[in-house]
């Protein structure tokens, strides 16, 4: 049986998370997508640091005495340049998706610093360095590799073009070819978290679903036996009242009272997750609950004596077994007198040893309905423990008959025997 953490699950994740985005706006993971205008800003400032390397352009146009136009021409591409290129990164960061003008952009990059490296010498062959980052940063992997190589190319040959200094070359190449391919690992990278984050958030939701399951199960389980027991002991109640038999009345209204307590208790136990029933516990339950609707109980000798090999969890699977069979007869053995519980062993072909817990009824059976909620989180809960669940009509095919089987484990005495007959082998 599950456990529930000592902290409470958190059933607002989006809501928590945004609090304590707008509280912590300027601090963000890496691979995490902007969320506002501060945090785009920020990342845009950070930016900034790498336009250090425009001094070079600007240079060349503040001291090279080109004329107005040409002058003017070159700011306008140098303008152009920063806007497609702050674009593309403030897109992909705010939706971290491509959307349609990013080749048209990310060409017209390439365009821009071709054609500028041209016009106005190597100093321009710098925006290469930029259009390596961009195409890294915005591109899906298969082809930001490609369009980094390529980039790298189309600088060296550029550079060639252009009778750059063989000196100034690396310098040049280098970090065009290097910071295109590092930005791309950094997008894997990225997105790598991503998807961890993705699935972290994925097995929290599970488990959370898992708990509820395991808590609407128990509670089935126990409200199911506790309200029936309940209504049966109302019933008798109220008949006793209307003949003036107000002893047997009184009596049936104190069971009535203990049991609602006792389904007090054990409702907090099922939430707090400690709830583990032991089969003597419930053949007492069950001894009264059948009482009560006219069936006698018939408990073999070694239904409640400890079994080796027997766990405590799987103990408790077999206990909310009996409590559910039990549960099943007071509300649908129509025409039932008698309910047989036993236990035994049996070994799978595997050679798996199990304990079976066998209930049956000499009802009128089940008829030609399936089984329902309670059978179904039976055999859910036996699941758990590696056990399994058999039904059916009983063995003359009348009443109903459960089976409950859950391992058991191999005893000291057994381990012995087996390691002698390996050594005698």
């Amino acid at each position: 049986m599950a456990v529930m953490p000592e902290t409470p699950l958190d059933h607002r994740p989006d809501e928590s998370r945004e609090e304590g985005r707008g509280r912590l706006s300027l601090r963000m993971q890496p691979g995490e997508p902007v969320e506002n205008r501060r945090q785009l800003l920020v990342k845009l400032c950070w930016m900034s640091v790498w336009m250090v390397y425009l001094a070079y352009p600007i240079g060349n146009l503040l001291h090279s005495g080109y004329s107005t136009g040409k002058t003017v021409v070159g700011w306008l591409a140098m303008a152009a340049f920063l806007a497609g290129y702050l674009l593309l990164v403030a897109y992909r960061s705010m939706r971290g998706t491509l959307w349609r003008g990013t080749y048209p952009l990310v060409a017209l990059l390439v365009v821009v610093a071709t054609a500028t490296s041209f016009a106005y010498g190597p100093a321009w062959i710098v925006l290469f360095t930029y259009t390596s980052v961009v195409i890294g940063a915005v591109l899906p992997t298969k082809y930001a590799v490609r369009g980094v190589l390529a980039t790298g190319v189309l600088t060296t040959a550029v550079a060639l073009l252009t009778h750059t200094e063989r000196a100034a070359l690396p310098s040049l190449l280098l970090p065009a070819f290097l910071s295109g391919l590092a930005m791309t690992a950094l997008q894997r990278l990225m997105s790598t978290m991503r998807e961890l984050r993705e699935a972290r958030e994925t097995v929290a939701h599970l488990a959370a679903a898992e708990e509820r399951l395991r808590l609407a199960r128990d509670l089935h389980d126990l409200l199911g036996h506790s309200l029936s027991l309940i209504t049966l002991k109302s019933e008798l109640a109220g008949r006793f009242m209307d003949q003036d038999r107000a002893e047997q009345a009184r009596a049936q209204v104190a069971d009535i009272e203990q049991v609602a307590r006792q389904s007090l208790i054990d409702v907090r136990e099922a939430v707090s997750g400690f709830r583990r029933p032991t089969l003597p516990v419930e053949l007492a339950a069950a001894r009264s609950a059948l009482a009560t609707v006219g069936v006698t109980l018939e408990v073999a000798p070694t239904a409640a004596e400890a079994r080796p090999g027997l766990g405590p969890t799987e103990a408790g699977a077999l206990a909310w077994a009996l409590r559910e069979a039990v549960t099943n007869i007071v509300r649908h053995a129509e025409g039932a007198t008698l309910c047989t519980v036993g236990m035994d062993e049996t070994w799978d072909g595997d050679g798996s040893r199990f304990a079976v817990l066998d209930i049956a009824d000499n009802g009128r059976g089940a008829g030609k309905s399936g089984p329902g909620n309670g059978l179904s989180g039976l055999d859910e809960r036996l699941g758990l423990v590696g056990g399994r669940l058999e039904h059916g009509p009983g063995a003359s095919g009348r009443g109903f008959r459960l089976r409950a089987l859950v391992p058991l484990a191999a005893t000291a005495s057994e381990t012995a025997g087996e390691r002698a007959l390996s050594s005698d082998a």
